[in-house]
């Protein structure tokens, strides 16, 4: 992401991410505050396969981050918290987003 906000693959890559409505539910419930992986799979009410699935998304995407942390009775608990990412979409900024692309256009069949 740049300065003047994402480029293109930045944008689709985080734009996809939050089009699920399980990975919208989920960043909606860590803007509330960090959690853990079981207990964010027992809040969103989906298994912890599932719910990896969505957080790899919702990390790759840079959207949230994630970090392995010791419990108190040795058990290692990985935590997801909101990253620090704001989006405003304007017509401009899509356009100026766009002649960064470098995602190919799948209109235009294989390369380009």
């Amino acid at each position: 992401m740049t300065e003047a906000g994402p480029t293109g693959d930045d944008l689709v890559e985080m734009l996809a991410a939050l089009a699920n409505p399980l990975r919208l539910r989920i960043v909606a419930q860590l803007a509330a505050g960090r959690d853990y992986v079981s207990h964010l799979a027992r809040v969103i009410g989906i298994s912890r396969p599932l719910l990896h699935m969505h957080l790899r998304r919702l990390e790759a995407a840079g959207l949230i981050a994630g970090s392995l942390e010791l419990s108190d009775d040795g058990k290692a608990m990985k935590y997801y918290q909101v990253t620090d990412f704001s989006l405003h979409l304007t017509a401009s900024t899509l356009a100026e987003a766009a002649k960064s692309l470098t995602i190919p256009d799948p209109a235009e069949g294989p390369g380009r």
